[in-house]
């Protein structure tokens, strides 16, 4: 019998691991949804969906192992993340989903909520929060919507040598920012943003991708506290945002 492994669990879902197979338990249908959805009208390589019984949904595994982690050294080679670069910018000239994105009012609401929240608490000291708003108000401009992944962190794009085999998690994809998806690839890992904007193939602005590795990180942090993650871990999203100093 293959053995379970707890991919990732707390209060909202978890992933578990049986073999080729992954199991999503999400009370959150809409979630699933925007998953399936995404998972069909991306041009990229995904997981195929086995099956669904709610809360469940079964995929199978992609083969390759993740681009990196959060916090660690990636063992991935340039021409890996060069591709990366490549296949996002292939999923941002898709057709738009037809769900919409997130709002820039109700992002800088959150984000302004948050960082009172960081302060308020001593959860952060209020320069870093202070500086770190300062430096993510470049992002909070109108931006042109692609089709966008949304939740792109190196642990969700899976590669085999030097090439991409495939792209999961897609519960947060719609209309958003490219430079969002180019951010949070990159997040705790700025060494290798150029490689992944040779790949990604046309001018883009750093400053507003810097500027989305400070909002994410600060929006971020209380979640992650509150189920049961490190945010202050070596490389992590603390570490992302002392480096802004």
């Amino acid at each position: 019998m293959d053995e379970v492994e707890v991919v990732v669990a707390h209060s909202e879902r978890a992933t578990l691991r049986v073999g080729d197979v992954f199991l999503k338990v999400d009370a959150d249908q809409a979630r699933i949804d925007v998953e399936i959805e995404a998972m069909g009208l991306a041009p990229v390589p995904t997981p195929e969906v086995l099956w669904r019984k709610p809360p469940v949904l079964a995929i199978s595994a992609v083969p390759g192992t993740a681009l990196g982690r959060l916090g660690e050294p990636s063992t991935a080679s340039p021409a890996a993340w060069a591709a990366a670069g490549a296949a996002i910018r292939e999923l941002h000239e898709a057709p738009l989903p037809p769900w919409p994105g997130r709002d820039l009012g109700e992002l800088t609401a959150n984000l302004d909520g948050e960082c009172e929240w960081l302060v308020t608490n001593g959860v952060l000291p209020p320069d870093l929060v202070k500086r770190n708003r300062q430096v993510a108000e470049a992002a909070l401009r109108p931006w042109t919507p692609v089709f966008t992944h949304g939740d792109l962190q190196l642990t969700h794009v899976f590669v085999d040598g030097d090439e991409i085999t495939g792209v999961v998690d897609w519960s947060e994809a719609g209309q958003g920012d490219a430079l969002y998806d180019l951010a949070t690839l990159t997040l705790g890992h700025e060494e290798h943003l150029d490689d992944v904007v040779a790949g990604y193939g046309t001018d883009v602005d750093l400053d507003v991708i810097r500027a989305w590795w400070s909002l994410r990180s600060l929006l971020a942090i209380r979640w992650l506290v509150e189920h049961g993650f490190d945010p202050s871990a070596p490389g992590c999203e603390v570490d992302v945002l002392r480096s802004r100093l």
